[in-house]
C-alpha cells in the first residue's frame, strides 16, 4: 500500500519523518562494505545512485536509453534524473531511513536534491582515506571492474577531489559531517560507524 502514503507529486507525506544520510568517500574507501553493515545493524535502506542508474539502463525503458546515450556521449546525467530514481526507490522501499551512497557527487546534485525532495540530510558520513591506501585496495581487489586500472583510478580520485569534496565542505560548515578514518581495518572502521549510528539503534537480526 505504498501509493496511499504518497501525494500526487510522488513525494513523502508531511507527517512521515524521513532520515537521509549521504555516504561519501573516494573510490576504494570501503563505504560499500560499511553500508552493508549499517543496513544489517540499524535497519537503514541502502541506495546507490550508480546502481539505480545501471538498473534503469538495464530495464530498457525510455528513460534508461536516454541515460545510456548520455553516458556514452560522456555527458553528465542530469541531477533530476538521478534524484527521481532515488525518490522512487525510497517510496517503494516502505522504509523511512536511507543511506544514499555516492551522491551528491557535486554541488549541483546537492542543491537539486534538497530542492526536489525538500529533504535535508541528517548528516554526511564521510570515509576519509589517503589516496595511496585507496589505490592499493583498488588494485588488489580486482573485482573484474574494468575501471580498476591505475590510470582510471587516478582519474576517479581527481573527480572525487574536485567535485565531491566541496559537498563535504559545504555540510562540514553546517556541522553535519561525521568523518571516519577509513584507512583502519574494517572492524575498527565499523566500531566508529556504530558509535555514530547508536541513536538509530534498531538491531535487525
Amino acid at each position: 500500500m505504498v501509493d496511499a502514503s504518497k501525494d500526487v507529486n510522488g513525494s513523502f507525506p508531511g507527517e512521515k519523518k524521513i532520515t537521509v544520510v549521504f555516504v561519501l568517500g573516494g573510490p576504494g574507501s570501503g563505504k560499500g562494505t560499511q553500508c552493508a553493515n549499517i543496513v544489517k545493524h540499524f535497519g537503514f535502506t541502502h541506495l546507490s545512485a550508480g546502481d539505480l542508474l545501471r538498473a534503469e539502463i538495464k530495464s530498457g525503458s525510455e528513460n534508461g536509453t536516454m541515460i545510456q546515450n548520455m553516458i556514452r556521449e560522456g555527458k553528465i546525467v542530469p541531477s533530476e534524473v538521478t534524484i527521481k530514481l532515488l525518490q522512487k526507490a525510497m517510496l517503494e522501499s516502505g522504509n523511512d531511513k536511507f543511506l544514499i551512497d555516492g551522491f551528491p557527487r557535486n554541488t549541483e546534485n546537492r542543491a537539486a536534491f534538497e530542492n526536489v525532495t525538500k529533504i535535508e540530510p541528517k548528516f554526511v558520513l564521510f570515509f576519509d582515506c589517503p589516496e595511496e591506501e585507496m589505490e592499493r585496495r583498488l588494485l588488489s581487489r580486482n573485482q573484474g571492474r574494468d575501471d580498476d586500472n591505475i590510470e582510471t583510478i587516478r582519474k576517479r580520485f581527481k573527480v572525487f577531489v574536485e567535485s565531491s569534496l566541496p559537498v563535504v565542505e559545504y555540510y562540514d560548515a553546517k556541522g553535519k559531517v561525521r568523518k571516519i578514518d577509513a584507512a583502519k581495518p574494517i572492524d575498527e572502521v565499523f566500531e566508529a560507524v556504530k558509535a555514530i549510528f547508536a541513536p538509530f539503534n534498531a538491531e535487525v537480526v
